[in-house]
């Protein structure tokens, strides 16, 4: 005898009605939503690696001297605050072939310059003095294809050098900590660099954490999206479980139901991702926008996706049936208080005690993703218990008869109250750990100063006199003197060069580095850009993704609230009827819809953000970073946009309200 289960699904869920597909298309749009958001973190995650793995090949590996075949020295110089690399290359005489670079048809001969387009097209708006003059002069510039640049939007060069040309020789090693990333050479027989650039390394790490930190209240709306139209389903379910059906035909329908609406929004967020990937690759991160194929995650990535929110739709559904698989008279006459226990207290404190005891030292980016994870579970399990407290002190003190609805829905469905807010509350944290840290380590700036490196105070008095007469030539004013005493008050942070204050902006900085590159030897001048590189590079990205993180964080906890919002106002539209027709006026019934809401936000979202205060602050104190009162603006301005997306989502469902208990009289329940 074929199974009942199916066919009896499919007419309970054409026969739900017009609320009961309401439910339905909720849940799907938050499975959507869910995939969506889950799929674009995974696509800037693996993006990320992509791109730190094209610009590795610049970064030579040395090989032994008798085998090179190639000497490579990259170097990075900058043009209107945006850095340019530049790979000089040049064959060994009576060596054996060495391969092309990445993005290049073949080993580039002396004298030979190829350019990404976006330097390319750079070098065509600015004047030759303040770009085109640091390179050779060819007859005309090569292109470098995508396979040898990270973002459409890189500035690259590689030029082809003679042996003895002092771009290739010992004087072009880097040497100061600012130099790692920006500057190396060694000999080479092939382009098998493991090291990314500066400008990618850090990509990677920064979109994780972004990832990691979104994961939660991602999960949030998938769960919620499983939930919906649970009152209504608990009671059809235990009907047909008081009429004989047994628990695995109950569980089973529900399952059925679940996973087509979870992967249908699934399969539509996934969908929507694959159709927006030329405009999520127009989105600039790190050092420009992205290539398309860099974000594609792959076939076997989307259907984890899709597969994952499915399984945690349905997960989240059938969890809900366990009284009417155990107790379905209780649950068809409404008996079940949903109490929560204070085991969930206990287990809430060790797991604090045990990341307060785990943030003393310096961590791994493991070790901190792990205390993440506890963090956000240890709230999870401490929410409900929070709220059912809440409400029975709110309860015990009411003065208004919408504060007392609001108090017995608190303590009649914890669960059910904190997962409206849940997404809020965790965001909460992002918004405090974000505002409050800085990775600014806050040395001294010069932004008016070029400077060339020497080697010594007779050779940096030598080089002083070629800049003065190569700055005149180039109609540059300037102030130029030496630096031997190994101060910091300069660019050069301790090292013996030359220094020359050029006012005017950054078109007189970029013409100084021009006029002084002959007098490098082999280096570009240094300007604060370089020097500064290695902290704004860091405190750029954690700013991109803390923007981003924050953004989506918030997005999606609105999408959750308002969607438990609009599914509890469905649920519940039986209890609404009968306090309508009992004369409870709508706006009373609507303030406590309000006031179940904000209560426990207040009381947990001011947890969580002191805890992402704290692990802001712990960051600041092992990064070694400065600390200003923008942070405090920072964080007001996060706490008022999301209490106000907050009450937008809970007032959205007010129509729906009104709608529901226009004529409680007439409905079916």
């Amino acid at each position: 005898m074929p199974s009942p289960v199916l066919p009896l699904t499919w007419h309970l869920a054409r026969s739900s009605g017009r609320r009961g597909l309401q439910s339905q298309v909720l849940a799907a749009a938050a499975a959507a939503v869910g995939a969506f958001v889950l799929l674009v973190m995974i696509a800037a995650c693996l993006g990320s690696g992509t791109r730190a793995d094209r610009t590795a090949w610049r970064l030579p590996d040395a090989a032994p001297a008798r085998s090179a075949t190639a000497v490579q020295a990259m170097t990075t110089t900058y043009v209107r605050h945006r850095p340019v690399t530049v790979v000089s290359l040049a064959r060994l005489p009576d060596r054996g072939p060495t391969p092309a670079p990445p993005g290049l048809r073949a080993f580039p001969e002396k004298g030979e310059v190829y350019v990404s387009p976006a330097l390319a097209e750079l070098i065509r708006e600015l004047p030759a003095r303040q770009l085109a003059d640091r390179f050779p002069k060819p007859r005309s510039y090569g292109a470098i294809g995508a396979a040898g640049l990270a973002s459409p939007d890189e500035l690259v060069a590689v030029v082809g050098r003679a042996p003895g040309d002092p771009a290739v020789s010992k004087s072009a090693e880097g040497g100061g900590w600012y130099d790692d990333g920006q500057t190396a050479r060694a000999r080479i027989t092939g382009f098998t660099g493991a090291e990314p650039t500066l400008f990618t390394g850090a990509d990677r790490q920064t979109a994780l954490l972004g990832a990691v930190l979104l994961v939660v209240p991602v999960v949030v709306l998938a769960a919620a999206a499983g939930r919906l139209g649970a009152a209504r389903r608990e009671q059809r379910l235990a009907a047909l479980r008081l009429a004989g059906a047994t628990p695995r035909q109950i569980l089973a329908m529900t399952a059925a139901e679940a996973a087509a609406v979870g992967a249908a929004g699934a399969l539509a967020g996934a969908l929507a991702y694959v159709a927006l990937l030329p405009a999520l690759a127009g989105i600039p991160y790190g050092v420009g926008t992205w290539y398309t194929g860099e974000l594609w995650v792959g076939l076997p990535w989307l259907m984890a996706v899709v597969l994952g929110v499915t399984v945690l739709l349905t997960v989240s559904a059938v969890t809900m049936l366990r009284q009417v698989a155990t107790s379905p008279l209780g649950v068809a006459q409404q008996a079940d208080p949903r109490r929560t226990r204070v085991i969930r207290l206990v287990l809430f404190a060790a797991a604090l005690v045990y990341i307060l005891q785990s943030t003393g030292g310096r961590l791994t980016s493991r070790q901190m993703i792990v205390l993440l994870a506890l963090f956000y579970g240890a709230f999870w399990l401490f929410g409900p218990w929070v709220v059912d407290r809440l409400g029975r002190v709110a309860g015990r003190f009411a003065r208004r008869p919408a504060t007392l609805l609001a108090a017995r829905r608190l303590s009649d469905d914890p669960r059910g109250a904190w997962r409206t807010v849940s997404g809020l509350v965790l965001a909460g944290f992002v918004a405090g750990f974000f505002s409050v840290s800085q990775l600014d380590i806050g040395f001294p700036e010069h932004p008016d100063q070029v400077a060339v490196l020497t080697d010594g105070g007779a050779d940096a008095r030598h080089t002083a006199a070629e800049a003065r007469a190569l700055l005149d030539r180039a109609g540059v004013e300037a102030t130029v003197g030496t630096v031997d005493d190994g101060g910091f008050d300069t660019v050069l942070l301790g090292n013996t060069g030359v220094v020359a204050r050029v006012p005017g902006g950054p078109e007189r900085i970029d013409a100084a580095v021009t006029a002084l590159t002959p007098v490098g030897r082999g280096r570009f001048p240094v300007s604060q850009d370089y020097v500064s590189a290695p902290d704004e590079t860091i405190t750029d990205r954690v700013a991109t993704v803390s923007t981003a993180t924050l953004l989506l964080s918030f997005l999606v906890a609105t999408a959750s609230a308002g969607l438990t919002a609009a599914a509890s106002v469905l649920d519940r539209r039986r209890v609404y009827g009968l306090l309508r027709l009992s004369g409870a006026p709508l706006r009373v019934l609507d303030r406590a819809r309000v006031r179940e809401t904000v209560l426990p936000l207040l009381v947990l979202a001011g947890g969580t953000t002191a805890m992402g205060v704290f692990g802001g602050y712990q960051l600041n104190q092992a990064a070694g970073a400065t600390v200003d009162s923008s942070g405090a603006l920072r964080l007001a301005v996060c706490v008022s946009v999301g209490a106000l997306a907050m009450l937008a989502a809970i007032g959205g469902s007010r129509p729906l309200l009104r709608r529901v208990t226009a004529n409680p009289a007439q409905t079916a329940d």
